[in-house]
């Protein structure tokens, strides 16, 4: 039963095993809507905007980067698996304003979310995000919470 509530749809995603509930969440309401699914990871380099550019600095860049192409290509595969039209992007700057902008510009109708990260600074961050996507957005956000992974 093809939606025409939902045409768009955009993961974000960090990766985590408490942020696997928002990707099934995600797959699922896309698969059901029929929806194109975009699968998102935002590198914050925002967190990084103090500290010089140097070698040490390229090499964090690099790590993100890995962890995001990783994150994302894992959504999306499980995605290609269930006939799911879809989409990685690998957006860079500060989370919230990153995910709105994309989600502006991209017709998207529904941003689905977890609400953890992956640990201690993580999870509150990412917490953090959902909240500021939530309040800020101009489309409905879907937040599924996770389950912390030292539970």
């Amino acid at each position: 039963m093809k939606s025409y509530l939902y045409k768009n749809i955009f993961i974000a995603t960090d990766g985590s095993e408490p942020n696997k509930e928002a990707v099934n969440h995600g797959l699922e309401v896309a698969k059901i809507s029929e929806a194109k699914l975009y699968v998102g990871y935002v590198v914050d380099t925002a967190a990084f905007a103090s500290i010089p550019m140097d070698a040490g600095w390229e090499m964090m860049y690099e790590l993100l980067e890995k962890e995001a192409n990783e994150a994302t290509d894992t959504v999306s595969e499980m995605a290609k698996a269930q006939n799911i039209d879809v989409e990685t992007i690998i957006l860079e700057g500060h989370p919230s304003h990153e995910i709105i902008e994309f989600s502006k510009n991209n017709s998207i109708d529904l941003i689905i979310m977890g609400t953890l990260g992956k640990s201690g600074l993580d999870r509150f961050l990412l917490g953090s995000v959902a909240e500021k996507v939530l309040r800020n957005s101009k489309v409905p956000v879907l937040v599924v919470p996770g389950s912390p992974t030292n539970e």
